[in-house]
């Protein structure tokens, strides 16, 4: 029999599924108006692994009716989300932006080809101690905790008892995994704040991804510092009490005047109102020049003086030999800070499917005295990269390769590529689709 070829379209091997991130923001006054205007934007897809759902605090009272609803029109395996003081989102074709103190809902829908998608939910009474082993934290998320390269979202009901020890013990459980999200907002409602599958729960709300696909964390504290690198030599709880640079000893609040005098008088006019205070970790580099830099640094709150005797209360637990700095918060200090971040995650490879934005409350144009202050700042590096998110009332992320709950932050996440297609398969798409 003679030989003979197969038309070409039998030897093709099918190709592998794409990724996709689909995004939609409304700003209607009502929900119901809200849900058909994303309804309209997302036209068209089916087939997402991931929906996350981020809903002003003016919804508040119909937070219950709007995932019913979102699910009779849209389609999506898993849903997650919270409410927020405003929220941050991108409507197909158009920049992102940042609706504050607004009615607005925003949603992204992620198509992740071969990457394991695990929600949980975690009721504050449930927390192992932080003492035991780490299988009972590991048991709260479900299979996959522990696997190296995987990432967690995670948000927090404002009335979850022990947020800093649920922080504390996730970390515990699966160390190597990038941790990001945010505190949900307050409100009055006689239900929780936090969104997950079909239902409005309290607790804490999440997911593991794992796989193909995950999350580079960026923080963004906002501050710059000022003054010299001091140890705290003496050191109560919260409050310090000395200080030393080199051989020199002195009271917090004596360092601080000392700071003063080389300060211009715009300057001191921002330490009435915005001074914080880094405190380094032990595990932190704080030598010049190396890769954390200031950012080495967890800023904090100054809740406290003591003209008495010049110490100063710190909203963190402090101990003998920490390094600290005095920081000044204010917009350009912000802008310059995620410029540098965002200059450095433009240099990872490979490119972002999506970027995901968890900022405070004390952010925004109250900050940089204008709307869409950080996501203008990530339309510099990344124009097409959509952005979703909330304005929360603490933040999560990493610092130092810890993660902890911030305050004036903003903490990203962006999704990327965990490995190389393979020679088959496309690319991943960066950016929104366009729909039919």
């Amino acid at each position: 029999m003679a030989a003979f070829s197969l038309p070409s379209w039998l030897n093709r091997r099918p190709s592998a599924p794409q990724a996709w991130c689909r995004t939609a923001l409304a700003s209607e006054t009502s929900l119901e108006a809200c849900v058909d205007a994303l309804q309209q934007q997302l036209r068209g897809s089916t087939g997402a692994d991931l929906a996350l759902v981020f809903v002003s605090a003016s919804f508040a009272s119909d937070l219950p009716r709007l995932l019913p609803l979102l699910r009779q029109r849209l389609q999506a395996e898993h849903w997650l989300g919270c409410l927020g003081g405003g929220v941050v989102g991108t409507a197909p074709g158009t920049a992102a932006r940042e609706l504050e103190q607004q009615p607005a809902v925003s949603l992204v829908l992620l198509r992740l080809p071969e990457t394991r998608i695990q929600p949980f939910v975690i009721e504050s009474q449930q927390l192992p101690d932080l003492d035991g082993p780490a299988e009972p934290w590991r048991a709260l998320l479900g299979d996959g905790a522990a696997a190296d390269g995987t990432s967690m979202l995670l948000w927090i009901d404002p009335s979850f008892s022990g947020i800093n020890d649920l922080i504390a013990g996730l970390d515990y459980a699966c160390p190597s995994a990038s941790k990001v999200g945010g505190i949900a907002t307050p409100h009055s409602a006689p239900h929780g704040s936090l969104l997950f599958e079909e239902r409005v729960c309290s607790g804490a709300v999440g997911c593991l991804i794992e796989g193909a696909w995950g999350l580079d964390p960026v923080v963004a504290q906002g501050c710059r510092p000022i003054g010299p690198v001091f140890e705290v030599e003496q050191a109560q709880r919260n409050v310090v009490l000395e200080l030393s640079e080199g051989n020199r000893r002195n009271t917090p609040v004596a360092a601080l005047q000392a700071i003063l005098t080389d300060l211009s008088p715009a300057e001191r006019e921002l330490v009435k109102h915005s001074l914080f205070l880094g405190v380094g970790r032990n595990s932190f580099s704080l030598e010049s020049g190396s890769e954390q830099g200031t950012s080495a640094f967890l800023v904090r709150n100054l809740v406290g003086v003591d003209p008495r005797n010049g110490a100063v209360a710190v909203a963190e637990r402090m101990r003998v030999g920490q390094q600290v700095q005095f920081q000044l918060r204010d917009g350009e200090a912000s802008r310059q800070e995620l410029r540098q971040l965002l200059v450095r995650q433009q240099h990872r490879q490979p490119e972002p499917l999506a970027a995901l934005l968890f900022a405070c409350l004390g952010r925004g144009s109250g900050l940089y005295g204008h709307a869409d202050g950080d996501v203008g700042l990530c339309q510099e590096r990344f124009p097409d990269l959509p952005v979703t998110g909330a304005f929360c009332n603490g933040e999560i992320g990493p610092v130092g390769g810890t993660t902890h709950l911030h305050g004036y932050t903003a903490s990203w996440a962006f999704v990327v590529p965990r490995q190389a297609a393979a020679p088959d398969q496309p690319a991943a798409t960066s950016g929104c689709e366009e729909l039919p």
